[in-house]
């Protein structure tokens, strides 16, 4: 568990920054029209009646950084000291994540488990040596992705009180985005690391109202972080952490208050959820998510609207229609709606004008959408062909019948 929510938005390595004040600067520059491309924010930097003032998701996309073949170790007396470059553990296999023992621990079986609350001393330095970071005590759930991948892939590998050097390749910190001011694009960093203390994370059973929420605030605030890198996966795997929490069992009674903050948080993370499987197409999951959005709250805009847009990928444009049209309605102003929901009805319109065409090319009369109607009072060729069918069933049931009257008699 993370020691608090301010870490995890103060921009540190170790927890890579959630990019609020990115994402501000963004927000004024922002259409209003672009408003449902949002993460859901804390209610102390948002209004949730403005969603206007939000950075929209597709903005802060951004491609993951290429892979460096050249990343190497570099040159620096401690690792000397410790050995030679053979010593250095390839921690993937492809040359972009090394780890160096500088002081041994206290063995194997000391290493942290995944799932426990690990304190680690870190030091954080640039290719060129400029520190960016110095934390003496850095707390995390390891394997949640709490921290930059480049530790936790290698604290797990850590044995109690050991020293060690990590260098990381971009990928394994912060990409191509970098963090301003201080961590360039594409950078590499070194990472001095020691291995503090590991302990059982607390039982979510025994946790304060209070403590479940910060708690789930602070993976809901992690989702976001990978949201905004484009790494969607993450994303997803970080909102799924968050529902664990607040959905767990307690034997703590909370106060109504913080019932509804954690209904509040629960909502926040699921359409933040159906909006990271969105991006990955997983339609059938992201409407589960607009569902249990709409289970709580059934005129929640983002839900309705997020779940229109799935049933429009899925080519459901009869089903889409009638929702949008309910948040269109919620908030008649908002240019979003507008725009998706006439863009819905347009291909609406093309799909039934091309099954109508279908239509008339399979009952053998393909010139008849140039030929003017004589007869107002002839059936329209786009009559549905269940009906078709069930009035040639009916015929031929009729004659089955008329034949085994006649052969009894």
């Amino acid at each position: 568990m993370a020691s608090s929510g301010e870490e995890a938005r103060s921009g540190s390595p170790g927890r890579a920054g959630t990019g609020t004040e990115a994402a501000a600067a963004d927000a004024a520059q922002l259409d209003t029209a672009e408003d449902f491309e949002v993460l859901e924010e804390d209610e102390e930097e948002e209004d949730e009646d403005d969603l206007s003032e939000l950075p929209p998701l597709e903005d802060v996309a951004r491609p993951p950084a290429p892979p460096r073949e050249d990343a190497q170790p570099p040159e620096r007396g401690a690792g000397d000291a410790a050995g030679d470059p053979e010593e250095w553990l390839d921690v993937l296999g492809n040359g972009l994540l090394k780890k160096k023992t500088l002081v041994a621990g206290q063995g194997v079986e000391s290493r942290p488990q995944k799932g426990q609350d690990v304190t680690i001393r870190l030091k954080a330095t640039l290719e060129d040596g400029t520190v960016v970071e110095e934390e003496p005590a850095l707390t995390f759930t390891l394997g949640d992705c709490d921290v930059l991948q480049a530790l936790d892939l290698c604290v797990q590998l850590l044995e109690m009180g050991e020293t060690a050097l990590i260098v990381s390749d971009a990928k394994y910190c912060y990409g191509a985005q970098g963090r301003s001011p201080d961590v360039p694009p594409d950078a590499s960093l070194t990472l001095e690391v020691e291995l503090l203390a590991a302990r059982d994370a607390p039982d979510l059973e025994l946790l304060s109202g209070k403590e479940k929420i910060q708690l789930a605030n602070r993976k809901r605030e992690r989702g976001n972080f990978f949201y905004q890198q484009a790494d969607y996966v993450l994303a997803i795997n970080s909102y799924d952490i968050a529902l664990r929490i607040v959905g767990s069992s307690s034997k703590v009674d909370f106060s109504p208050d913080e019932e509804a903050e954690l209904l509040d948080v629960k909502v926040k993370c699921l359409n933040n959820l159906a909006a990271s499987q969105l991006k990955l197409d997983h339609f059938k999951a992201a409407l589960k998510s607009c569902n249990l959005v709409l289970e709580h709250q059934p005129g929640n805009i983002k839900a309705l609207f997020r779940k229109g847009k799935v049933l429009a990928q899925q080519g459901e444009y009869r089903e889409a229609i009638p929702i949008l049209k309910a948040a269109l309605k919620l908030e008649p102003s908002n240019k979003t709606i507008h725009a998706e929901l006439s863009k819905l009805v347009k291909k609406h319109a093309d799909q039934r004008n091309v099954e109508t065409e279908m239509y008339r090319k399979m009952l053998g009369n393909p010139s008849a959408a140039s030929a003017p109607r004589k007869c107002k009072d002839k059936l329209p060729w786009s009559i549905p062909w269940k009906w078709l069918f069930g009035a040639t069933a009916i015929a031929l049931g009729g004659v089955a019948l008329s034949v085994v009257i006649a052969a009894r008699n």
